[in-house]
């Protein structure tokens, strides 16, 4: 597992780079919290991804939404949104080929907006226990680690807090990690998680918990 020294590194690695640059699938395992009511939180406990080479405690994903008319050979015509990875985020070199028709779209202003709808949406994967469950669910999985679809919003809260040089241990650690509230509001007729935050107590995980822990399960 990643110190916290080495994950601030390696986040401040990416921002440097990045700056230097800028001239649900059915599977129940995944916790759904976008589908929480408005006002609502809930409460979760993130934990190391059982890959020993991810510095992180989440993967980064880029997945393409490919809208279509319909499905053909059905009666229901309503239009159906599939959407697949897209092949240069597994950082191998090859290129996507989405994305290789898509770029030349953004030199030509008529196509600028259709070059968007069809560029690569970047969010991260997560994974841990849901200790306060507002969504109630019906039909959890066997396996009590579920895994966390995190937006850039909230993302960059995370990431903040990771950066922040009086936090001293790891949201992480099963002895003195904290919670991570997902609050759910609205702002201009669209979902809002600007208010999530990390907890301020630290919470030590019990000894059921730790006992459930499936490490050698990557995230990816």
């Amino acid at each position: 597992m990643a110190s916290l020294a080495e994950i601030r590194a390696k986040l401040a690695e990416q921002q440097n780079r990045s700056t230097g640059n800028s001239t649900g699938g059915g599977d129940n395992a995944i916790y759904p919290h976008w589908n929480m009511q408005e006002g609502k939180e809930a409460v979760v406990r993130f934990l190391p991804d059982g890959n020993s080479d991810n510095t992180f405690f989440w993967v980064e994903r880029a997945m393409i939404k490919l809208p279509f008319a319909g499905i053909k050979g059905e009666s229901d015509n309503r239009n159906v949104i599939v959407q697949v990875p897209c092949v240069e985020m597994y950082n191998d070199g090859t290129p996507c080929p989405i994305l290789s028709e898509v770029r030349p779209w953004f030199k030509d202003k008529s196509l600028e907006d259709m070059g968007r709808k069809y560029w690569k949406k970047r969010s991260y994967i997560f994974q841990g226990f849901v200790s306060d469950d507002p969504l109630n669910e019906d039909s959890k999985p066997e396996n009590p680690i579920r895994r966390f679809i995190i937006g850039p919003q909230i993302f960059q809260i995370i990431k903040g807090a990771l950066m922040d040089p009086e936090l001293e241990e790891l949201p992480t650690d099963y002895m003195k990690g904290v919670d991570f509230r997902i609050k759910k509001t609205s702002k201009g007729g669209y979902a809002d998680y600007s208010t999530s935050q990390w907890s301020r107590r630290e919470r030590a995980l019990t000894m059921r918990k730790k006992q459930q822990l499936i490490l050698t399960d990557c995230l990816i």
